[in-house]
């Protein structure tokens, strides 16, 4: 089973389903997964999307879309949403604090209050 997420305009992920595996042909349709991507976007239950193909291991757009995730044109990945209003993307597409973690052996978690990580 393959996997595809629907982009609306502003590149956002809207839907995400079980398709066809690329590398099957029904229909004189599929072969790969840019003829399935056509293929779903064309379907009129999906008008105005784009449809790309997505992948549970990550080795396809770098994550597994998620409704809510965008999509990044240019890099051709996806990108969950900011798990914090502070944090921004960095050069590898990955949420970053404003502070690095510390690397003690204590777990730590995030405190958007605060802007620094706290002991827990």
């Amino acid at each position: 089973m393959a996997h595809y997420a629907f982009i609306d305009s502003n590149n956002i992920v809207v839907k995400v389903i079980t398709g066809v595996d690329e590398d099957v042909t029904q229909n004189g349709v599929g072969g790969s997964s840019e003829a399935w991507e056509q293929f779903y976007a064309s379907q009129e239950w999906n008008a105005g999307l784009t449809c790309k193909r997505t992948s549970y291991n990550g080795n396809i757009r770098k994550l597994y879309a998620g409704i809510g995730f965008t999509y990044d044109v240019d890099a051709d990945v996806f990108i969950s949403p900011s798990p914090y209003p502070s944090w921004v993307l960095d050069i590898n597409h990955d949420w970053q604090p404003p502070t690095p973690k510390p690397s003690a052996d204590e777990p730590y978690e995030w405190s958007e209050e605060d802007l620094e990580w706290v002991a827990v």
